[in-house]
């Protein structure tokens, strides 16, 4: 589709009433793109009481608030199915870096960490948010609750069983399904029989199960394996959080873990993964070295090595020496006189870091997002370090749509809206219909862009006209609102 030069021009509102007296919003001559990757249509959309009341071409009436929207895209509003914004919503319930590059409706308690108890955590977002909230159990913090800080073992019948009745108290609080962080500490040792267990609980309550799978790297074949058998064994729908090739070693097996999928897809599971639009990750140090031997200078030296080497890690927070935030390792290293490796057992030694590591392949990230099956994610959040937190949706709309011309507009919408959406089984957002909750977006698809970077990854991106939340607009293009319209979603 053509975007014409009349958004250059743009008068964004012409208010027939002031918002404040208008009881409904009527866009007109909007580009519609209604979140089912279906071709956009030039027309005119009314809310009214929080829900789309009409589409088509549509008579202004007295009541409405009309904003001109020639030139401009409106779409359904964007969901991100993984968000680390758990504590942040709780500082900042506004969200404006999400809010400004379209996000309104974000799920927390990714990578199997989670608030806890989940009914006493959405009891504190209640009027407080601008954005929808809903949430994952997390398998590590139910394994927490149980071992303690005895988590490097296997665990017994009887603490899986435990486990398995916290995963149901959140279930029947409203979670969307049990998420894994197998690659990290406290889940790291959990057999694939503990995972099954606790995901037939999520299936009960036709839940998801979401999974940062045990390695994204050189074992990435089997650590997807176990993900599709966890889902397969445990009767319910698998979604790969992130999906990536994390190395240099395995630039390139994009293919392969796609055909892995697809194989999956073929022999009749339900099988989908998630993307974030960059070629930098962001983890905990100690990812780097996944024997966990953290102290054996061989195995640093080869973790180090295998992304690329030290000047690739961007150490992004450090509680012990504060220094250190936002420098790579070669340049502390060498600020010091000591080596990566000795720099490394440092860190680990005194409580670890936050880093971003640039040591993924954009053919990759291409190939991944060309699957029809993969939807978009940040991975990222409110105060994140990392630009994907302010940036993702927005890079796609820009980047990888306008720019690069990877996907259809329509397409790459239909990853951000009805297809989260169905994932969750949220019925009533993520498509522009009659009837539907009014989550909507108003966007230059000419000048859409993201701003973010990892020097300055607060920036807030352009092109975002607007984002209304439950029929309120919570960005009005430059600043947020102040409005907190946002509602904590409960899985049905």
């Amino acid at each position: 589709m053509k975007y014409t030069s009349l958004a250059l021009a743009l008068i964004l509102l012409t208010s027939v009433l002031t918002p404040a007296q208008a009881r409904s919003i009527l866009f007109q001559n909007a580009s519609v793109i209604d979140g089912t990757g279906k071709p956009a249509f030039r027309g005119d959309v009314r809310i009214k009481d929080g829900k789309i009341a009409k589409i088509g071409k549509v008579k202004a009436s007295k009541d409405d608030e009309v904003i001109d929207a020639s030139g401009l895209v409106l779409a359904p509003g964007f969901i991100d199915i993984h968000n680390h914004s758990e504590t942040g919503l709780l500082r900042e319930g506004t969200a404006g870096n999400q809010v400004s590059q379209g996000i309104t409706t974000l799920l927390v308690g990714p990578d199997g960490g989670s608030p806890w108890p989940l009914a006493e955590y959405f009891g504190k977002l209640d009027g407080k948010i601008a954005v929808n909230v809903g949430a994952f159990i997390g398998h590590a913090e139910v394994r927490s609750q149980i071992l303690k800080e005895d988590y490097k073992r296997v665990a017994t019948p009887e603490e899986i069983a435990a486990m398995a009745k916290l995963v149901e108290q959140a279930m029947n609080e409203g979670a969307f399904g049990l998420s894994s962080g197998l690659e990290y500490d406290v889940g790291f040792m959990a057999t694939i029989e503990e995972m099954i267990e606790l995901a037939k609980v999520a299936a009960k309550y036709k839940g998801i199960y979401m999974s940062h799978i045990r390695d994204e790297e050189e074992g990435f074949r089997a650590a997807m394996e176990e993900a599709i058998r966890i889902g397969k064994d445990a009767k319910l729908p698998v979604q790969i959080s992130h999906i990536k090739m994390g190395n240099r070693n395995v630039w390139g097996k994009s293919a392969e873990a796609i055909a892995l999928i697809e194989a999956a897809k073929k022999a009749g599971q339900d099988v989908t993964a998630d993307a974030y639009p960059y070629t930098a990750w962001a983890s905990t140090i100690t990812v780097l070295v996944p024997s966990r031997k953290h102290e054996d200078r061989g195995e640093v030296e080869k973790g180090l090595a295998n992304v690329g080497g030290p000047d690739k890690v961007l150490i992004t927070s450090h509680a012990a020496n504060r220094s250190y935030e936002m420098k790579n390792m070669a340049e502390i290293a060498a600020s010091k006189n000591i080596s990566p490796v000795d720099l490394y057992i440092e860190i680990v030694k005194n409580g670890g870091a936050g880093v971003v590591c640039n040591s993924m392949s954009e053919d990759d990230v291409k190939a991944f997002y060309q699957r029809p099956w993969i939807m978009v994610s940040s991975d990222g959040g409110i105060g994140s370090r990392h630009p994907r937190g302010t940036g993702t949706f927005t890079r796609v709309l820009g980047k990888f749509v306008r720019e690069n011309k990877w996907l259809r507009l329509e397409e790459a919408i239909r990853k951000m809206t009805a297809m989260p959406a169905a994932r969750l089984g949220i019925k009533d957002r993520g498509m522009i219909k009659k009837g539907m909750i009014a989550d909507l977006v108003l966007f230059d698809a000419n000048t859409v862009i993201d701003r973010a970077t990892f020097a300055e990854p607060q920036n807030v991106s352009t092109g975002i006209r607007a984002t209304f939340v439950n029929g309120r607009r919570v960005w009005n293009g430059q600043s947020i609102t102040g409005e907190t319209p946002g509602m904590v979603l409960r899985k049905k």
